[in-house]
């Protein structure tokens, strides 16, 4: 897949339309996203509509539109935006990730489909990708005007932020990087400026990365994802921030608005979707995609199970 003239990653099937579209979160944060509708959608029709949001680091350019284009022509309004800070989103600093400002603008995405037409209130969902599939479950747990959540390869970035990969974080490794983090917050200080995390490199080199980090590279450092926008690093102290926040301690309470999994059985980020399985109330569903890595649940089309998405939205949202 390479990337459109257009700047995005895909080719916009003809039955759809897209439209740019602004609008503000509860932080006063201009969101940029793209409405993506059936092709001949009049004011009169009222569709169910959906709310799409990005892997972390990523744009609506690349998988929030994948997935946008696909369920409209299984006749959803989806909503796909860029995360505050981010992309064409407005915010300073620049890259700030805040768990709690990015579950936000899931529900600024659902106050502004509720101001459309062919919206009926009581018929949004969501989808979180990746890091967002968190965020989209931190949401609906405080949000119930969210009908139904489902997520794709998701990722807990607090988790990993807190407790390390598979929970593996001692508490002595915890305390120094608390300890790092506010010495970068004086370094920010007298710089007058945040730091960064390491951004995407110019090119692919998966002989010096390690299996996953080669695999977000393959999406993000070649022409199959790579955006200008998607840079890949954010503020480092946002860290702070994720440590603090237990995004996800409150899954019981999306129930009964139901909760759709998708991962992989070659992703390697499994594990975060088989624990919301056994923390989340019913009713919730894993499905699981033959074939599937965690990067290929944000593109490929061949395996991504929209069909299966689709009806799980039209029963919730019906």
């Amino acid at each position: 897949m390479s990337q459109e003239n257009d700047g995005y990653t895909f080719a916009l099937s003809p039955q759809v339309t897209r439209t740019p579209v602004r609008y503000a979160n509860r932080f006063g944060i201009e969101i940029a996203a793209d409405l993506y509708a059936p092709a001949g959608l009049t004011d009169a029709s009222t569709l169910p509509a959906l709310v799409v949001g990005p892997p972390h680091g990523g744009v609506k350019e690349q998988g929030p539109g994948v997935y946008g284009n696909a369920l409209a022509q299984r006749g959803f309004l989806v909503l796909a935006f860029d995360p505050s800070y981010n992309g064409e989103s407005t915010g300073t600093p620049r890259h700030l990730t805040s768990p709690e400002v990015f579950a936000e603008d899931f529900s600024a995405g659902v106050d502004f489909l509720g101001t459309l037409p062919s919206v009926d209130r009581s018929h949004i969902g969501a989808i979180g990708i990746c890091g967002s599939g968190g965020f989209a479950l931190n949401a609906a747990q405080v949000d119930t005007r969210i009908q139904a959540v489902a997520t794709a390869a998701m990722y807990d970035i607090s988790r990993i932020v807190r407790d390390g990969w598979q929970d593996s974080t001692t508490d002595e490794q915890r305390r120094g990087a608390l300890a790092a983090l506010a010495t970068q917050r004086w370094a920010d200080v007298d710089a007058g400026e945040p730091a960064l995390s390491p951004t995407f490199p110019a090119e692919f080199r998966p002989e010096d990365l390690d299996p996953i980090t080669a695999e977000f590279h393959e999406y993000y450092t070649t022409d199959r994802g790579r955006h200008p926008r998607s840079i890949g690093g954010f503020t480092i102290t946002s860290n702070a921030a994720h440590t603090n926040h237990g995004a996800l301690a409150h899954l019981p309470d999306i129930a009964p608005r139901p909760v759709l999994l998708v991962t992989g059985d070659q992703a390697h980020s499994r594990w975060f979707s088989d624990t919301v399985l056994e923390q989340a109330a019913e009713p919730v569903e894993l499905l699981v995609v033959p074939g599937a890595r965690h990067i290929d649940l944000y593109d490929r089309t061949d395996l991504i199970p929209f069909d299966e998405l689709a009806t799980f939205f039209t029963r919730a949202l019906s």
